[in-house]
This record gives C-alpha cells, structure tokens and sequence, in this order.
C-alpha cells in the first residue's frame, strides 16, 4: 500500500508491504519542488504531479502487484461541517439526515460530491464530522494516478490522520479543547481539535524567520492568547514535526502556559504496537515526527476501513422486492432444469460427432493431389480508444520545448493521457517510437497521425511493467 500525502509544492510517501505475519516492509520518500501542486479548482497540473509522484516512487525503487493508493490531502479540499445528532437516531436514517444538514449548510448539489462521516460518541452526546469532496476534483486525482497505474482506493483529510494519532489518549466522559502542532525548520502550522475531532476548518500557518530572539514559545504563546479571545481555552498542546525533539516538555508548558504533550512519547506509549510491526528498508529508524500525516492516515486505514472510498456509492441504488418461495420447490426446478440442459446438450454433441466422422467404407483410399492451400483468415486487429493510451514523450533533440510541441500535435489527434519530459541525452537523430507488445496494434495509428511530421521512425519494444503504453523520443528528424 502507498500512503501520499500532497500538499502545496510536497509529497510525502510511505509504503508497507506485508512481508511475515503482522510484519510490514516500510520505507519513505519526502521532497519539495518549486511548482505549486494545488490551487483554488484542485489539481494545478495534472502532468506535473503525475512526474512528481513517479519520481517519488522510483527513488523508493518500489514495484507493486496491487499498486493501491491510500491519498491524503490537506483539509482546505474538502467542505466540512460538525454537527451533533440524536443518540437514538437509526443507521438507515443516520446517511439521510446528515446530508440533508449538509445540503442545507453549504448550498450545494449533493450529487456533485463524494462525501463520508466520522462519528464520535460519549454517554450523553453524539457529534458527526461530515467531510465531502467534488467529484470534479476526484475526477483530476484519478487521472493522475490513471497516468501511473495505480488506483486509489481511499482519500483521507489530512485533519483525520493527526486526530487518529491522539485519540487513544482521549479520556472518556471529558471534553477536552485540543490544539495539535507541527513543527518544522520553516514553520509552525496548526489544527483546532476537541475530543469528538476537528472544529475548524482553519489552518493556522506561520514561517519560522531565523532570528533567535523570536522563539517558537513565544510565537504559540501568541497564538494560545488569540484562541482564548475567541472562545477556546486550550487543555492540551500536542507537539510534533522534526523540531519537536528539541523541546523540553516542562520547560515549554511553563512558557507556553498550556499543558504540553509531545507527540513522540504519545506514539510509544499508546501506538508502539504499529511502530514494532515496522521494518525498515532505507533507514534504521523512521522519523515518524515528519511522516506524522502517513503514520496517522497507516493507523486510520486499520481501525476505519471505509472512508473517503473511490468507488460507486449505493445511497441511489434501489432493489427489487423479496419474493419468499418454498426451498422445496425451488430446488427441484432447478435440479430439473440443470438435467434437461445437460441431456440437450449430450444428444447435440453427440448428433454433430456423428455427422463430422468420415464414412471410410464408402470411400477408395487415394493420395490428393496438390492445390494451393486457401489464405488464413487475417485476424482482426484489437481495436485502441486513443484517449486510453497512456503515452510518454521525451525530448532528444535538444531544441527546447519539442516535447510539449509533440504532445500538442497528439492532443489535436485525440490522445488525452500525454507526459513529457526529456530523454537522457539530446543527441537523438531519428525519432524512436518504443511500444509494448501488447499494443503493436496502435503502432500503426501514432505513424500515421505523425506522417506529417517525420518519414520514418525507429521502432523498439517496451517492458510490459512500464507505465506507459508508448514513449516516443524525439529526435532532431522531427519536423
């Protein structure tokens, strides 16, 4: 399984691979870039994140069978809403009522979203978190991972990762206002909780000046103040990120005036059973304070296995009335239905051996003379959607922007699933056109759609394990 988190300009990936009984192979991959992934409408480029997400698993050098994707993004995807809802309200009325309040809240067509809830009770109270996602933006995602061919089985809120690490130390019966921190080099970043989950949607962010005079008490401490005029009084302050490990926990809860738990000692106190199923196979140890988000989504995807799902919801659906017939009867209709099937059957291939077997006493032995044997039938060639082709091109011409030329040219032929990038090297003479075999039969049409363009072409095979249906390098011959 490959958990990604996605953020503005970063990926972070962790896999696990089951290797012997409750034993997962872990390793981890973290990288910025300077392109924004994200923007108001989703997914900024849809080419650029696919490349990203490529290169994040080639660094890992990780091949999958099943190649599933757990995907986490940050919470300012999703719409939210916290509402409470009665404690003896039935399952069956439970979907119905929450999207009615969503309806009603947001204003929004609940057909054009994909939507799930996480619910937490006490004796007295029961509260819903309610997250939903267009389905304009999960349409984007697919058509990423679609370039890569992997499958995303599951979309997290980022939020819901970082409560699943605390959870467990949640006490019953006591409602707590909760304010879990990251802290990294460059910056503070932080979520409001209680202890039934998210109440904001805001995410509070602020950059991290190298200046030792302003120290990050002092910064939270601000932050702490401004909670407090708005109505929140914090019993809680979780710490976590690659910073984290530099602070001493009483020290900081003076300066800071708020109880303060790092979250280290959070997950080897109350989640080392996941950490000790952990091997490791880049590293001897796994900073988990950075990887905070896939640790929590790991944990998440064990103890809440239906989510965010990628798949046909079955709210819509309706069934057919039960009809209650007598066992009996129904099962001697059809015991005799399955032998008249069987006897037809029979009788028929006996009847056709029949009619095919020779009558050699009919006929004089003799050699045939010599014909032409007739030509075979040619086989009909599988017919490709071009738009389901996944291809690559890369430049090996060295003239800048030939590869986005040559995408440009296929998109107007009605390709759709199209990456660029460069070759190894720029001294390519001749286009070369490389194909798995098991799409030879679009050869043919990616020539014909380039003729314009180039006479003749160099033609090799691809692996049937690449992503890509066919990669055409770029030679200087290109027109």
């Amino acid at each position: 399984m490959f958990y990604i988190f996605l953020e503005e300009n970063q990926i972070k990936l962790m896999t696990t691979k089951k290797s012997f009984g409750k034993q997962y192979e872990v390793s981890f991959f973290e990288k910025e870039y300077q392109q924004s992934f994200l923007n108001s409408e989703g997914i900024s480029n849809i080419d650029l994140v696919a490349s990203a997400i490529k290169d994040a698993l080639i660094s890992l050098d990780k091949k999958s069978d099943k190649k599933e994707i757990i995907l986490i993004l940050p919470q300012k995807c999703f719409f939210f809403l916290r509402t409470q809802v009665p404690r003896d309200i039935a399952h069956s009325a439970l979907i119905s009522f929450i999207k009615d309040k969503a309806q009603d809240y947001f204003q929004n067509d609940a057909n054009d979203f994909l939507f799930n809830y996480f619910i937490q009770e006490t004796a007295t109270e029961k509260e819903v978190c309610f997250f939903s996602l267009e389905k304009v933006i999960v349409k984007q995602i697919q058509e990423v991972f679609n370039l890569l061919q992997l499958k995303i089985v599951n979309i997290v809120p980022e939020t819901l990762t970082y409560f699943k690490l605390f959870e467990k130390t949640l006490r019953k019966n006591k409602k707590e206002i909760i304010y879990y921190v990251n802290l990294n080099q460059k910056s503070i970043f932080g979520y409001l909780y209680d202890s039934f989950g998210l109440i904001s949607n805001d995410k509070w962010r602020e950059k991290i000046k190298n200046n030792k005079d302003e120290k990050i008490e002092l910064i939270l401490k601000k932050k702490i103040e401004e909670l407090k005029k708005a109505g929140f009084k914090l019993n809680r302050l979780i710490i976590s990120g690659s910073l984290s490990e530099t602070i001493r926990q009483d020290t900081f809860t003076k300066e800071v005036g708020v109880w303060t738990n790092p979250l280290k000692r959070i997950i080897l106190n109350f989640y080392h059973s996941y950490l000790n199923s952990f091997v490791f196979s880049n590293s001897s140890s796994f900073p988990f304070l950075n990887f905070d988000v896939c640790l929590g989504a790991f944990i998440f995807s064990q103890e809440n296995k239906n989510f965010i799902q990628i798949k046909k919801r079955k709210e819509n659906n309706f069934s057919l009335p039960k009809i209650n017939l007598p066992q009996k009867e129904v099962f001697i209709f059809i015991f005799s239905f399955f032998l008249s099937f069987l006897s037809f059957f029979l009788i028929n291939k006996a009847f056709n051996s029949y009619q095919k077997k020779p009558n050699i006493l009919s006929k004089k032995i003799s050699f045939p003379s010599p014909t032409n044997r007739p030509s075979p039938t040619p086989t009909p060639s599988p017919s490709f959607k071009k738009e389901e082709l996944k291809i690559k091109v890369l430049n090996g011409s060295g003239v800048p922007g030939k590869a986005a030329e040559v995408k440009e040219i296929l998109k107007e032929k009605n390709y759709q699933e199209i990456l660029t990038g460069n070759a190894q090297n720029f001294d390519y003479q001749k286009t070369e056109i490389q194909i798995k075999k098991s799409k030879i039969n679009a050869l043919s049409l990616i020539k014909n759609d380039l003729k314009e363009n180039l006479s003749s072409t160099k033609e090799t095979f691809l692996s049937e394990d690449e992503a890509a249906d066919i990669i055409i390098i770029v030679g200087k011959d290109f027109k």
